[in-house]
């Protein structure tokens, strides 16, 4: 058993999530039991994740997609209402790590998928950045464009898309998990042969092209699975709690 409070002071310090200017807050961003025995991971706080962490009877939902963005509209109505009356309803903590979570150097998204894929000597994708959202690393042995997506195919379980340029070879890759694909012009700007991120818009197609590097969409979901997980098996080991990951395969 912990306390409600230390966990998230604990994760708050380790993440460093107060360096970083983010989209939505991170940290509890609902208040549940102070005694936490048992915590649910989820990449998103779904009415699925809800449900499964009722079913388990935990104290807290962990994930990287929690409420509160910026833009939204500020009533607890429809579907986030129904979401959040769940939660309170049942006492549960919603506690979630957006930017802090990708960037972090060693349970972030985008190390996970580095670790993954195989990709060493990470170096920051914007330098200027303190905290890197995005990396550059490097693959031992060089791939081609095909070899290369039946690689990520593997690893993810995804339908990758490939938007080719006309580099014959892969060896310097930038990457970014989740919704990223704007970053491409920043991995040009690094002469990388590839780029990596989850989602892909109509532009990007042209800009791959025209930009001189392949990219792969590799899934929104399918990229950012891995750093709750990390958190979450951190956190276990930190407070001797227990955790469970719950998946609901997104094909985004």
């Amino acid at each position: 058993m912990a306390n409600l409070h230390d966990i998230v002071q604990w994760c708050n310090q380790t993440l460093k999530a107060n360096e970083f200017k983010d989209y939505a807050p991170n940290g509890l961003q609902i208040e549940g039991k102070l005694e936490v025995n048992k915590i649910v991971c989820a990449v998103t706080a779904s009415e699925d994740a809800i449900d499964a962490a009722i079913a388990q009877q935990a104290d807290a939902l962990l994930v990287h997609h929690g409420y509160f963005w910026k833009g939204e509209p500020y009533p607890i109505t429809g579907m986030r209402g129904n979401r959040i009356k769940k939660l309170i309803q049942n006492n549960i903590s919603l506690i979630a790590y957006h930017l802090p979570l990708d960037a972090h150097p060693t349970m972030g998204n985008n190390i996970a998928i580095a670790d993954l894929i195989g990709l060493k000597d990470l170096e920051a994708l914007d330098p200027s950045e303190k905290h890197p959202i995005g990396n550059i690393a490097y693959l031992d042995n060089p791939l081609s464009p095909e070899q290369f997506k039946a690689k990520l195919q593997s690893i993810f379980d995804f339908n990758v898309i490939h938007l080719p340029s006309d580099k014959t070879v892969i060896k310097k890759v930038g990457f970014c998990t989740g919704g990223a694909q704007d970053f491409i012009a920043k991995a040009a700007q690094a002469d990388c042969d590839a780029y990596i991120s989850g989602e892909v818009s109509e532009r990007t197609f042209y800009e791959a092209k025209e930009l001189g590097l392949h990219y792969f969409a590799c899934g929104h979901h399918a990229t950012e699975r891995y750093g709750v997980q990390r958190l979450a098996q951190a956190i276990e080991n930190q407070f001797s709690i227990k955790t469970e990951y719950f998946e609901l395969n997104n094909p985004i």
